[in-house]
């Protein structure tokens, strides 16, 4: 349960709306729920700030939805990572609010609140940058993530250190951004091109993009890891989404 339906549960109960009673009965899936093949915290959302994340890969689709319809039940705003069609489409079809991201294979349900869209054009931002089109659906779980939790997000694709004039071409955009995300395989020397040439946070992602001798992500992993540039800090293999998630806490 996120702060925002916490925050509606305690007003109803002041002005009188709902009993002491009724607002028990709305908390008591705190501190988890346990569904037999899911323990679901329903508690994070307050204490993080965002409620629990639902991976999609290696459950059925039918524990994916589930899990899902569950958290929807008790937080405004729940993300799924990692999701294949057919399980969008089913997440689509029984959650109100849900929107499937494909490139970024992600859900976002979004109920709460409808705001006015968009940023102020001086607002701060998240540059996400990737080297390669092979690498753009990584880049895109860390751009939806990011948006989804609020942050601006901006984005520059297919900017890698074999025709290094495209990222420079980048420059002022780059020098702007508040933090940077940059994605990379191969042998992912992008995240220290961009590194030394920015002042802020890069929050560098290796993808598994490459031939045989990349090692699945492996080499630009430790090269990224060895970066002699300053302020790279480095995700796991393809993470996209814990990159927007980080770089969303940075910008905040």
């Amino acid at each position: 349960m996120d702060a925002e339906l916490i925050r509606n549960l305690l007003e109803d109960v002041r002005s009188g709306r709902l009993s002491v009673d009724g607002a028990l009965g709305e908390l008591r899936t705190l501190p988890y729920e346990d569904i037999e093949f899911a323990k679901l915290d329903m508690h994070r959302g307050i204490r993080t700030g965002f409620p629990e994340v639902v991976f999609c890969q290696g459950k059925t689709c039918e524990q994916s939805v589930e899990i899902v319809k569950r958290l929807a039940e008790r937080n405004t705003k729940v993300l799924a990572t990692r999701v294949t069609a057919e399980v969008a489409d089913r997440i689509v079809s029984e959650v109100d609010g849900s929107t499937y991201h494909e490139l970024a294979r992600m859900v976002v349900i979004d109920r709460g609140e409808k705001k006015e869209s968009g940023h102020p054009a001086d607002s701060k931002y998240i540059m996400v940058v990737c080297a390669g089109t092979a690498d753009i659906p990584v880049a895109e779980e860390a751009a939806v993530t990011a948006e989804a939790l609020g942050s601006r997000v901006e984005r520059s694709y297919d900017v890698g250190v074999a025709g290094i004039h495209r990222l420079l071409d980048q420059k002022k955009r780059l020098m702007d951004a508040n933090v940077l995300i940059v994605v990379a395989g191969m042998e992912g020397a992008l995240a220290s091109v961009v590194g030394g040439m920015v002042s802020r946070p890069v929050v560098a992602v290796p993808t598994s993009v490459g031939y045989g001798a990349s090692f699945g992500g492996l080499a630009a992993l430790l090269a990224m890891l060895n970066s002699c540039a300053s302020g790279v800090a480095v995700m796991n293999i393809d993470n996209g989404f814990g990159a927007g998630y980080f770089a969303h806490l940075i910008n905040k």
